[in-house]
């Protein structure tokens, strides 16, 4: 099949793009490079170095003309997305909406969507979190996310085009860049030079890690399993910012304690993931558990300083 990888050159669809090609597809990834890397792009890849806002995707889109499209290019940031909602609505919400009707136009039959398992939410005592929950984000960037949902809905209900929204928990691994979604790249980073990592809140909040390799394998999966539903891509357990850094500094002998700094607006408390529906739908489970995939990341960073 042809597809087109929208931030391909980025941490998570890059790792997708290499398999997608390792398994025989044509892949055509477009990125603007204001945070993916040249070094991520597959030379197997057809490249474009475009913004999924641009007028120039319709040329793209009638060119190649992709069967599928996995849209992974965002604003990812929930600070930034807190200080520029405007912007997060552009780039998150405008720029899908192009990549769309692009896709409409030329006859795309499906879109892999990265939603988020955690903005979606937002903060609630029902945990592990169910697709089920109400949807109550509680930043811009979550609120484009749930809002993207909604539209892809409609093109499937109202247009006919397939979709899969995989709502992911925090990913991590080789090739992350840090940023506010990367914690484990930023502390990882952090003890690598000897410094200290800042911890913002006490520290107690909970997430769910899960490996991209494992997030590969679900948009593998989603290629062709799951029809116009949102499925939770995590580990289903539950992991604080703490027990996160002492497992990292352990592994490193990494002796600084970390600073705690006053918590970040528009960021959720605690939130893991129910991923019974993923194992149903996409017949996909996570296979590798926190401490292998730290090391596995550990030893990535290394080897690129």
């Amino acid at each position: 099949m042809k597809i087109l990888v929208t931030g391909g050159a980025g941490f998570i669809a890059s790792h997708i793009t290499d398999s997608y090609i390792k398994l025989g597809h044509d892949v055509v990834i477009v990125d603007n490079l204001s945070t993916g890397k040249k070094e991520n792009i597959n030379p197997k890849a057809t490249f474009y170095e475009v913004d999924i806002r641009s007028p120039e995707l319709g040329k793209i889109f009638e060119k190649e003309k992709p069967e599928i499209v996995c849209h992974h290019a965002a604003q990812m940031d929930v600070r930034v997305s807190v200080e520029k909602p405007q912007y997060d609505a552009d780039v998150n919400i405008a720029g899908l909406l192009n990549i769309l009707q692009n896709a409409y136009k030329t006859g795309v039959k499906r879109i892999i969507f990265a939603s988020s398992g955690g903005v979606v939410y937002g903060d609630t005592n029902q945990l592990p979190c169910t697709e089920e929950l109400p949807k109550k984000p509680l930043s811009p960037y979550g609120i484009a996310k749930w809002t993207s949902e909604l539209y892809l809905n409609f093109y499937a209900s109202v247009l006919g085009m397939e979709y899969v929204a995989l709502r992911y928990a925090n990913v991590y691994g080789p090739r992350q860049a840090g940023g506010e979604a990367g914690v484990i790249a930023i502390f990882i980073k952090q003890m690598l030079k000897n410094k200290q990592c800042l911890i913002f809140g006490d520290g107690t909040q909970l997430r769910d890690y899960v490996y991209v390799a494992d997030v590969v394998r679900a948009n593998v999966a989603a290629l062709t399993k799951g029809k116009n539903i949102g499925i939770n891509i995590g580990t289903s357990v539950p992991t604080s910012v703490n027990k996160l850094y002492d497992n990292i500094a352990e592994i490193m002998d990494f002796n600084i304690k970390a600073k705690h700094m006053a918590a970040r607006p528009g960021e959720l408390y605690k939130n893991y993931l129910d991923n019974s529906l993923a194992r149903k739908i996409l017949d996909w489970e996570p296979k590798i558990e926190l401490i292998s995939g730290l090391k596995k990341t550990i030893d990535f960073f290394k080897e690129e300083l």
